[in-house]
């Protein structure tokens, strides 16, 4: 198997992640997160203040969240490299990464709805900031399910040699548990538990920027491994050796 596209898929994920963190950093509504709390016309005085940085923070997120999709899915071919009973969980890590990306482009949009006409009725530029907000906190099943599916495939994995050493799996599992606090933020107005608190906003948003930096790590062990095992299993022929001595 050529691991090519691979490697290009892990290392694409740099750069896209930096790209990311730009967006990030340029929301003024992260710094500090929005409060449930603000009124209509506060929330409308925000995105009529802020027009042409929340565009351009959500347009980079709409673009570029999407490229990591390659490394999401080099997981998904290391996983059906596993000594499983099945395919059953890279398809289903597959489904649910599918499914998170989207429910982040949602989000994406609804922000840059509201800011799409910033002097429309406050009331409405609440609810879609609301809608904005929920969508891309509470609905943080699909990423639990993903890191469970990972947890189980490397529990399950009977190679002699684990695609993913058996940490990963705890980790995973730390990830998700970390995680599963922010699905409250959609009952919660204050508090740490609201979409702006510390465990909905902060810890769920480090958990998965420090899942991102762990799995790549991970990953890149990985096939360093797939590389170095297909050369050994399909050594070059003479001809081929013969043709790389210098002459």
């Amino acid at each position: 198997m050529n691991i090519k596209a691979q490697w290009i898929s892990l290392w694409i994920t740099p750069f896209f992640g930096a790209v990311l963190l730009v967006a990030f950093l340029s929301f003024p509504g992260f710094f500090p997160p929005m409060s449930p709390d603000l009124t209509a016309d506060q929330v409308a005085a925000f995105y009529a203040d802020n027009t042409t940085m929340i565009r351009f923070s959500m347009i980079v997120f709409n673009l570029c969240a999407i490229m990591l999709i390659p490394f999401f899915m080099t997981i998904v071919v290391q996983i059906k490299r596993m000594r499983l009973p099945s395919h059953l969980l890279a398809y289903s890590y597959l489904a649910a990464v599918a499914g998170a990306a989207t429910l982040f482009a949602i989000a994406d949009i609804f922000w840059l709805i509201a800011a799409f006409r910033p002097d429309r009725d406050p009331q409405l530029i609440l609810l879609l900031n609301d809608m904005a907000w929920l969508i891309f906190i509470a609905p943080v099943g699909m990423a639990v399910a993903a890191n469970l599916c990972l947890a189980l495939a490397i529990f399950l994995d009977s190679r002699t040699e684990p695609i993913f050493p058996r940490w990963v799996a705890y980790f995973s599992i730390a990830t998700a548990v970390a995680m599963t606090p922010a699905a409250c933020a959609v009952i919660f107005r204050t508090g740490p538990l609201a979409w702006d608190g510390a465990v909905s906003f902060w810890l769920r948003t480090a958990a998965f920027a420090l899942n991102i930096a762990v799995l790549f790590v991970v990953l890149r062990n990985a096939l360093k491994r797939q590389g170095s095992d297909e050369e050994a299993a399909n050594p070059p022929s003479p001809a081929t050796a013969a043709q790389k001595v210098p002459q």
